[in-house]
Parts: structure tokens; sequence; C-alpha cells
């Protein structure tokens, strides 16, 4: 890390602090369903589960999905789950954590590849957009990777003081990983959204099964000069 340690959060939404695991599973096999394709599991989405999307897709059909396919899913997708979404809630501690990392006078962001226009009200009305320097979700065409969102996220707080090499991201997937690298960032991953245990391991940076936990990786790594 940096001269001083961590000192920015950039959260990520989906699977992380939003706890929505159960609709988008609804909302995965409701797609599944348009193509004839087999339910799938918690479990087995979880040790599949892989950003793009559409290689997520690929490791179900055994082939990529065509253009039509994709569109069909992916249409269906969003229906199902901009429906079921109202029954989720906030990640246990979730407030809590956002609320005690701004009084230490660190700051946070969120970074969502979920759509921004859908994102930010559902933010604001869980009560927490005052916790967050920045949100911003995804405004182009969903299925692609977050890297060059976390760039351009980065580059955005520059102007607060936000230095890559002092900030630690906290996600649920892989590509959360994947993408802090790509911006010169550090990460912490959650095992309670999308991906196993297992694949998270597989990517080389700390994994914990609570959001508490996160943080508190993030805080030893703010307190270690380097």
């Amino acid at each position: 890390m940096g001269k001083h340690g961590a000192s920015h959060i950039v959260w990520d939404w989906n699977g992380t602090l939003f706890h929505d695991v159960d609709a988008i599973i609804g909302a995965t096999n409701a797609a599944f369903a348009d193509l004839g394709l087999e339910p799938i599991t918690l479990e087995r989405y979880r040790a599949l589960y892989c950003v793009p999307v559409p290689k997520f897709y690929e490791r179900l059909l055994g082939r990529m999905p065509t253009d039509a396919e994709w569109q069909v899913m992916d249409d269906t997708f969003h229906r199902y789950y901009t429906e079921h979404r109202v029954r989720c809630t906030l990640t246990e501690g979730a407030s809590a954590l956002l609320a005690e990392w701004r009084s230490a006078g660190r700051s946070q962001s969120l970074l969502s590849m979920y759509g921004h226009e859908e994102l930010v009200p559902l933010v604001r009305g869980f009560g927490i957009e005052e916790h967050f320097i920045r949100v911003q979700g995804r405004t182009g065409p969903s299925g692609g990777s977050k890297a060059e969102h976390m760039v351009r996220h980065l580059e955005a707080l520059a102007s607060h003081g936000v230095e890559p090499a002092r900030t630690v991201v906290i996600g649920d997937a892989a590509d959360d990983a994947v993408a802090a690298r790509h911006a010169g960032a550090q990460a912490v991953l959650y095992t309670g959204g999308s991906h196993s245990r297992a694949s998270l391991e597989s990517v080389g940076v700390p994994v914990v099964d609570t959001l508490a936990e996160a943080v508190a990786v993030a805080e030893r790594w703010g307190s270690v000069a380097v």
C-alpha cells in the first residue's frame, strides 16, 4: 500500500452491500427458462459464475449464446430482477460499517455494474447515499468487465485526494479483484455474493466471510506504513 496505507474503500453493490442473491438466482433461472435450460442452484451458480456474463452462459450452454439469445436472457433477467429486488435488504451490518468508516475520517465510494439510473434511487432509498463521495453505476450496455469502469471511477475521485495505491476495493466477485489490480488498487473479496470461496481464493487476494472482516483487512492495511 501507499505511505499511509488504505484511506479509501470502493464498495461493490450487488452481492456485497446489497444482499440480493435470491433475486439474482430467480432472475437467472427465469432467463434460463426462456431458452429451455434447467434451473440452476445457488451452489452451481457460485461455482460457475464469471464476468463478462456471456462467458458464464457459455459455461452452461457449452457454447457462446447468440446475440439474439443473449438479448432475450438479458431482458428477462433485468425484468425479473427489478420485480423481486424489492424484497432484498442491505447485507447485515453494512449501514453501521459505512457510518463508522466515514466517522473515522476516511472516504468511500460505490461502483457497480448495475444500471446507474436504477442504482442511485435504490441507494438513496436505503438512506446510505451520504456516506459516499461518489455513487457510480453502469451507463453503457450490460455484460462487460469492471476494469475500465474502475479506472475511470478512481480518476474521477482524484480531486477528492483519492489515490489508487491507498484504495481498497471490497466486492463479491473475482472481477472486482481484477478491476482493482487493473486500476492499481488492492482488493478484499466477500463470500456472501456471486462466487464460491474456492473461485475467489484463486484470484490471490484476501477472502472473508463478512463485510466486517473485509473492513478490518482494509484497516490493517491502513495501520501499516510501507
